[in-house]
């Protein structure tokens, strides 16, 4: 893959990962539009690899308020991993179930179904950013003016509401375009939790997620390819990746200092229109045959 599509990729997933708009469809589109398939296993890794970096920039960024809220003592620590820990159970089993149900049973009589499959549809793509941008809309609504006061500052949240972020993230694994930042920032804003809580447990939950992303993506290049596969193709691969990697971690730097401003100053709700209007592109463009 040429070194000027990585970095375009890069530049795009950094950009939007962090954004409430769904990395993964911009990517997508960003692939075909450069004549790229995103299906295949070295794109998926690839996109994995540009998730890597943004994970980094998360933990990067909030840092120094976890340290003050998720650390600052050991029972809040361990109230809080708890949650985190429910959240990501309630993921696992949703995401898997729905996995198992696309591809047995709407995906039933394909050669080798696998979810990654549908990961280039332009159609699902479409109605996934237009459901979150809905979803994204509604919870500005439901939230009002509730002040942004930090996740230090706030009750500790139920096991009831972590859970509920939880279920909502795992129905966003199978569908690219359903953005999981937008959609769990939204889901814990329409439990209660003011937009900073929720923020930062969103992305706390992400770094939890990604590195079982990870292994997947790798495990699924190295069958695909099978013995084919040598120290130095995957070496290759791997190389190309951490350049875009590196720049997806700045750029997502850059998107989660936009994404905490917006949410301050009570401007949400723009990523919901923004993505309502993705949606009718993505759309358009798939009628266009690409």
């Amino acid at each position: 893959m040429m070194l000027l599509k990585i970095l375009i990729l890069a530049a795009v997933q950094g950009a939007a990962e962090l954004l409430p708009v769904s990395s993964s469809a911009h990517v997508i589109v960003a692939e075909k539009l450069m004549g790229l398939d995103p299906t295949s296993p070295q794109m998926t890794l690839l996109l994995v690899m540009l998730h890597t970096g943004t994970m980094f920039a998360v933990i990067y960024y909030f840092w120094g308020s976890w340290k003050k809220g998720l650390f600052a003592s050991k029972k809040i620590f361990m109230d809080s991993l708890k949650l985190i820990l429910a959240a990501t159970f309630f993921t696992g089993v949703v995401g898997l179930f729905l996995k198992s149900v696309i591809e047995k049973v709407f995906m039933k009589g394909v050669p080798h179904a696998q979810i990654e499959m549908l990961f280039g549809n332009l159609t699902i793509i479409s109605v996934a950013l237009a459901a979150v941008g809905v979803m994204i809309i509604y919870s500005q609504w439901k939230a009002g003016d509730v002040p942004k006061t930090g996740m230090e500052n706030t009750e500790p949240m139920g096991l009831k509401g972590s859970s509920f972020i939880g279920i909502i993230q795992g129905i966003c694994l199978p569908f690219r375009g359903f953005s999981r930042s937008g959609a769990t920032i939204s889901a814990g804003m329409l439990a209660g939790m003011d937009k900073t809580r929720a923020e930062e447990f969103s992305f706390a939950l992400a770094v939890v997620l990604t590195p079982p992303v990870i292994a997947r993506e790798v495990w699924r290049l190295l069958k695909a390819h099978g013995p084919a596969v040598t120290g130095a193709s995957v070496s290759g691969a791997f190389s190309s990746s951490l350049i875009g990697m590196a720049m997806s971690f700045v750029a997502g730097i850059l998107a989660l200092r936009w994404l905490s401003n917006w949410l301050s100053q009570g401007r949400w709700h723009f990523f919901g229109i923004y993505c309502l209007c993705a949606s009718a592109i993505v759309f358009l463009l798939h009628l266009n045959g690409f």
